[in-house]
């Protein structure tokens, strides 16, 4: 089959959606049909931040949590994305569920999440997560897997059986949405595109409709 190859037949939804008024009861609608359909973690979603020179950064990251005050996910604050993160608090995610063959878009204003918060969901994680938490130094060089292996082993000593606490260099992020573009495919190209959007986190939603 060659890559241009497609069955054009629309998804069975219906265009109710496009006259939506709220983009995070239309978002956990959706997200609740790709936990219903992905294969693999219908919760992925591709995280883009810019480094100090102005250059992006795109990476895949889980969402763990999305209500009316953002999109929430966790990570070493001195990875990469922690440290463009805190240098410039903007960010753009995008959820792609080809499942489903829809999309979203969303760009917006970062804060860290609460310690509770932290705490919280570190505490939920399993314990070999929690321990590779504490072993990895994210985003820096790693003369080889040993390495890794070692921190690992050293960690899990350290804790014993008793409980792991969280890192202080981990911790959680919140994207405050300023715009979210929900995009369907339909045939021959001739998708379906709306976006919300305002000016602040405080201001009412403005919609608009968008040619693909």
């Amino acid at each position: 089959m060659s890559l241009s190859s497609r069955n054009d037949t629309p998804p069975p939804d219906t265009q109710a959606w496009i006259e939506a008024s709220d983009p995070f009861v239309l978002f956990q609608e959706w997200l609740q049909d790709a936990s219903e359909s992905e294969i693999n973690d219908p919760n992925g979603m591709a995280l883009a931040t810019a480094d100090a020179d102005g250059f992006p950064d795109v990476r895949m990251v889980l969402l763990k949590g999305a209500d009316e005050q953002g999109f929430v996910f966790f990570t070493n604050l001195e990875s990469a994305k922690g440290e463009e993160l805190a240098a410039n608090p903007k960010a753009a995610l995008c959820f792609h569920w080809k499942s489903l063959r829809r999309q979203v878009r969303v760009r917006g204003l970062v804060t860290r999440t609460s310690e509770q918060e932290a705490d919280d969901y570190f505490a939920s994680r399993a314990r070999d997560s929690q321990i590779g938490a504490w072993a990895s130094r994210q985003s820096r060089p790693l003369a080889s897997r040993f390495e890794f292996e070692k921190e690992i082993a050293r960690y899990a000593a350290r804790f014993g059986l008793g409980k792991v606490p969280r890192p202080p260099h981990w911790s959680g992020f919140r994207i405050t949405p300023l715009q979210v573009e929900f995009w369907r495919d339909r045939p021959f190209r001739l998708h379906d595109r709306m976006v919300f959007r305002r000016a602040t986190p405080d201001a009412a939603w403005t919609t608009t409709k968008l040619f693909p």
